[in-house]
């Protein structure tokens, strides 16, 4: 009798410390979870989506765009192709003129949502592409220039601010069959700590 109680005496201990373990390991798993979500670095969540590509005979071409117009604000800038950061953030053009347009999702002119970032508010206060972006209405036009010479309109549905943790999942993606063409780029005030600014402008589009 008394080693059955011995043993069971050992049983509820090694359950205590079985007990307390798991719910060290779920509260760790949970931080993590949540500080992930938390410390984003932009207001990007991107899907991965295969560009869409043109077969001929002898060659593959991708009509990848080339050229971003906005006649309103006087804007013409070259578009480079972007990937992600170590961060998981869609990656922005070296300087200060060009666009970069998300490689891993939708084609400008595709179903879907593509996507395309510049600067504003550039180190050292030189012009940035998108200094003016705040500056366009719904019902302005967009134009996007690819490298089969061809043009795509786009037409501004809304303007929308994000904090540079929200959830972007929309600016990436959508879900009603149609092409669309979303504009980012940084706003509000700048952040020493961060060296970043403390919210982002999202500009969206619908195909024309």
């Amino acid at each position: 009798m008394q080693k059955i109680k011995k043993y069971f005496k050992k049983g509820k201990i090694f359950l205590v410390i079985l007990a307390t373990v798991s719910i060290f390991f779920l509260g760790i798993t949970s931080f993590i979870s949540i500080r992930t979500i938390k410390d984003g670095s932009s207001i990007l969540a991107p899907s991965i989506v295969e560009a869409k590509t043109i077969k001929t005979k002898d060659r593959v071409i991708l009509n990848l765009p080339v050229k971003l117009k906005i006649p309103s604000l006087k804007i013409s800038s070259t578009i480079d192709p972007m990937g992600l950061t170590k961060d998981g953030a869609m990656d922005s053009p070296v300087g200060p003129s060009n666009t970069g347009w998300y490689k891993l999702g939708t084609i400008p002119g595709s179903v879907g949502s593509a996507v395309i970032d510049g600067h504003s508010g550039f180190k050292g206060g030189v012009a940035a592409v998108f200094d003016n972006l705040y500056k366009i209405k719904v019902g302005g036009r967009i134009s996007v220039l690819d490298s089969n010479g061809t043009t795509t309109n786009f037409i501004v549905r809304k303007i929308s601010r994000y904090d540079p943790n929200a959830d972007a999942t929309k600016v990436f993606t959508s879900t009603d069959g149609k092409a669309h063409l979303n504009l980012i780029t940084c706003t509000g005030a700048w952040n020493s700590v961060l060296k970043s600014h403390n919210s982002r402008l999202v500009v969206f589009t619908d195909k024309e």
